[in-house]
C-alpha cells in the first residue's frame, strides 16, 4: 500500500479519520462505497478476527461465506502484512479487558 500513497489516498484517510461517530461512518461509506464493497471489506475483518482465534478455514468460510483463496489472502495479510489487522484486533482485545 505504502507504493499507492498519494495526496488524494492521504485526503481519505485523513478523511476517514475526521469522522467523529458510526452514524458519520456510515454515511460516509454509504456515499463512497457499493454495499458489496462494504460487506466485502467487513467479511475480511471478520476473517480476520477468526484466524486470530484459530478457527479453521473450512469453518470460517462455512460461517462467512468467504472463499479459502480469501481466507489465505487475509491471513497472508494478518501474518506478513502492514499490521493493519493486527493493530485493529489487539484493539479490540484490550478494549474488552
Amino acid at each position: 500500500m505504502k507504493n499507492l500513497r498519494s495526496e488524494s489516498v492521504d485526503r481519505l484517510f485523513d478523511t476517514i479519520l475526521a469522522l467523529r461517530d458510526r452514524d458519520e461512518c456510515s454515511a460516509f461509506f454509504d456515499d463512497i462505497c457499493t454495499i458489496k464493497e462494504i460487506t466485502d471489506m467487513a467479511q475480511r475483518l471478520d476473517t480476520a478476527y477468526l484466524i486470530d482465534e484459530g478457527i479453521s478455514y473450512q469453518k470460517i468460510s462455512e460461517r462467512i461465506g468467504v472463499s479459502t483463496a480469501t481466507i489465505s489472502r487475509v491471513s497472508r495479510c494478518l501474518n506478513y502484512g502492514a499490521g493493519g489487522y493486527r493493530t485493529m484486533i489487539d484493539r479490540s482485545k484490550e478494549g474488552k479487558e
